[in-house]
């Protein structure tokens, strides 16, 4: 007999009336609860497979068949995990056919989306098939682990960066893949989608400022939590916002931007960077270095449009990895009130103005004069650093300008299997 609660969440995830199932008659010695099958969510024509119970081969073969619909039509893949591992009864030809699986999921990403859902136990092998999707949706009550037993929650794993987004229950998380689905494109050669889009007045915050706010995801939420990373739409097209939030660059913040412009870049997204940070932190070094390294050579390797945005403050290290043209941006904007400088105000202070500081001079009374005069965004956009610089009010016009100009930005880069950082 079918698993009916398998069934029935591969129904509730997709559109009403839409889910269409592989296979529905195949017969094997092993309970069939593992349902695949295609149809649309949200409109969007996807393929589908949920995990439950066990794995054994015929199980293995299954989901395989879900991966190859995917590849040959070019569309989205959806996994739901609800298991425990592999089956014990089945030897080294059980391994092989995972390995299959986990093939495909590395042949298939930055090809075409693809999302898991843990609702329940994703545990050993499977967690870390789970986790090599682009997003990771976990029920809050699951367990999602590879080295069972453990009492580690789902709340703590998304702390830790390894779930990007936590649900109540699943039919919150079956709600957030539909608008996952709608703003990622169908694969990695098809158009962004198009969204209808009123200009209204600016929502809450930056992010809210710059986006249509119609459909809004935030990845990783509950990790490095100074920096924002949302999908969205600006003037009507999908759009990723990094938002640094005037926090100091730190290794954790580091990783979750550079994940997400991996995500943005593979699909051709524009990244727009909100570049307001006053350096890199100084707590371990060693990592930081790495850290730091891998978000400058993502900013670098990135051929979508990207933009850097400043609203308050870019200063030091974090100005030249964010902020820079070139390798960072292909377009840098600024606020008319907002701090721009290749070191620190302290330092660029101290090293400037040392004979003024020697003979009384007020430092915040130099620290003023220096973000008003040379740390200016006018000053920049004088040696060429900034391309413009607005009120508050025009930065939604400016931005939408900016990807208007870059919607057909075409970038090649030189023959490779990858960077090596």
């Amino acid at each position: 007999m079918k698993d009916n609660d398998a069934l029935q969440r591969l129904n509730t995830l997709f559109d009403e009336g839409c889910f269409n199932e592989n296979d529905a008659l195949f017969k094997s010695d092993s309970d069939e609860n593992v349902i695949c099958g295609f149809g649309q969510i949200s409109g969007v024509d996807v393929s589908a497979f949920i995990m439950n119970g066990a794995l054994d081969s015929d199980k293995c073969k299954k989901i395989k068949k879900a991966y190859e619909l995917a590849e040959k039509v070019g569309c989205p893949v959806i996994g739901i995990y609800d298991c425990n591992g592999l089956s014990l009864k089945e030897g080294f030809s059980l391994m092989s056919d995972y390995g299959e699986l986990v093939k495909f999921a590395s042949r298939l990403s930055g090809v075409v989306p693809q999302i898991s859902i843990i609702d329940g136990a994703c545990l050993g092998v499977a967690a870390v098939m789970a986790n090599m999707a682009d997003v990771v949706i976990a029920v809050k009550e699951s367990d999602f682990y590879v080295s069972p037993p453990s009492d580690i929650t789902i709340t703590e794993t998304a702390e830790n960066g390894a779930v990007d987004i936590v649900a109540k229950d699943f039919d919150e998380a079956a709600e957030t893949v539909g608008d996952i689905v709608s703003l990622l494109p169908q694969n990695n050669l098809s158009p962004l989608p198009v969204f209808e889009f009123e200009n209204t007045q600016a929502g809450n915050g930056i992010i809210g400022a710059v986006s249509d706010n119609l459909i809004s995801v935030e990845i990783k939420k509950e990790y490095a939590r100074n920096v924002n990373t949302v999908l969205t739409t600006i003037s009507g097209k999908t759009s990723g916002i990094i938002c640094f939030n005037g926090f100091s660059l730190c290794p954790s913040c580091a990783y979750k931007a550079e994940s997400f412009i991996k995500l943005c870049d593979a699909y051709n997204i524009p990244v727009i960077t909100v570049a307001d940070s006053k350096g890199i932190k100084g707590d371990n070094q060693a990592q930081s270095l790495t850290a730091v390294t891998k978000l400058t050579s993502a900013y670098a390797s990135a051929t979508c449009p990207k933009i850097s945005l400043i609203v308050s403050e870019s200063t030091a290290g974090a100005f030249v990895i964010l902020t820079g043209k070139g390798s960072n941006a292909d377009i840098t904007l600024s606020l008319d009130d907002a701090v721009v400088s290749p070191l620190s105000i302290e330092s660029a202070v101290a090293f400037l103005w040392n004979e003024r500081l020697a003979a009384g001079e007020s430092r915040d009374a130099l620290e003023a004069e220096y973000k008003s005069t040379l740390a200016s965004p006018e000053k920049a956009a004088e040696s060429g650093v900034i391309d413009g610089v607005f009120p508050y009010e025009g930065i939604k016009e400016a931005v939408s300008s900016a990807l208007s100009m870059l919607s057909s930005k075409r970038e090649t880069t030189i023959p490779r299997k990858h960077s090596v950082k």
